[in-house]
């Protein structure tokens, strides 16, 4: 039974507290189920929207694989790599490009969504209009069979399996059609209450310090209509309960909800449990952080290996592709 699986981040800085609960602690469960997974640092997808800045890219290399390492990723069961370290992923993208007609790229919501979002930017480029090619060669070039992923994520999946299934009719059966492997979500927002994101200063990174973590959830914001201490508060709209619900005990959570109500504890109160709890749940994921940052000779002997793995599986997916396409010469 295929059960290999790919993922990966973009290394565009450290990763927080919303990449752990949506990606990362998922990532865990599967290896430890026994799946095959290949986890990659997206380098060449940062340039999709970040390349007239990429000088720092190998620092954010480095920050994204020692939060991948620290939160329980084990290069041991899992093969983490550097994307642009293996050429064949460039290679089946240009493959693959050949035979995506246009209209399936421009169609992709999250494509139009990101233009929206990303408006300052420079993004009316060939490479952004055509990333969710380059993720479907990722996939593919590891015959993948799932991808973990969100609801949010699955028209660019489908995009993939659509580019399978065409390539399959034209040379042959030589990629499986991935499935999703749809993952729960629970709601971790940012400090201002919008999505977490580097790019809104809102987020709370798994490397930051007690100190601050605590002086960022200090100045979280809170329920909007409990105006006054004495006001019963709305803990079901509070960002910080949400926060209770994942750091604090489901007993203790349940206090919080109904002292909060009835206006026993005030926001303050809220907060500073919280600025405790937090920073204990990511202690062990601190100190590991710390230790890799300390040995980067051992990080990159990490990368380099788990990379070499990739690249055996890359190299013989891709003379299979140019077998059936007839292009295997000598």
């Amino acid at each position: 039974m295929n059960k290999n699986i790919l993922s990966g981040m973009r290394p565009t800085g450290p990763l927080h507290i919303g990449h752990l609960f949506g990606a990362l602690s998922n990532w865990k469960r599967l290896q430890d189920e026994g799946y095959n997974c290949f986890y990659m640092i997206a380098d060449y997808h940062a340039l999709s929207t970040e390349y007239s800045s990429m000088s720092m890219v190998k620092n954010h290399v480095e920050e994204v694989a020692m939060d991948f390492i620290s939160a329980g990723i084990d290069p041991e069961k899992s093969t983490i790599f550097v994307q642009s370290m293996i050429p064949e992923h460039a290679e089946l993208h240009l493959i693959f490009s050949m035979i995506v007609p246009i209209p399936w790229l421009e169609r992709n919501p999250v494509y139009k969504e990101q233009k929206k979002e990303l408006a300052e930017k420079d993004i009316n480029t060939y490479g952004f209009l055509g990333y969710p090619v380059l993720q479907a060669a990722d996939i593919l070039i590891y015959k993948a069979a799932y991808v973990p992923i969100g609801k949010d994520q699955l028209p660019h999946l489908e995009l993939t399996r659509e580019i399978a299934e065409r390539f399959n009719y034209l040379y042959g059966e030589t990629f499986p059609v991935p499935e999703a492997l749809l993952t729960n979500t629970p709601r971790v927002p940012g400090t201002d209450n919008r999505k977490m994101s580097k790019s809104y200063g809102n987020a709370i990174f798994l490397k930051d310090s007690p100190d601050e973590i605590r002086e960022k959830v200090s100045k979280m914001f809170t329920d909007p209509a409990r105006i006054y201490r004495k006001d019963p508060g709305h803990p079901e709209t509070c960002p910080v309960f949400d926060y209770h619900k994942l750091f604090n005990e489901p007993e203790r959570a349940g206090e919080i909800k109904k002292e909060c109500k009835n206006a026993f504890i005030g926001c303050r109160d809220c907060k500073k449990e919280i600025g405790e709890k937090l920073p204990e749940f990511l202690r062990e994921i601190r100190e590991k952080r710390e230790e890799l940052g300390r040995n980067r000779d051992l990080l990159w002997k990490i990368l380099k290996s788990g990379t070499e793995k990739a690249g055996r599986t890359a190299r013989k997916t891709m003379e299979e592709t140019k077998n059936r396409m007839g292009i295997k010469y000598g």
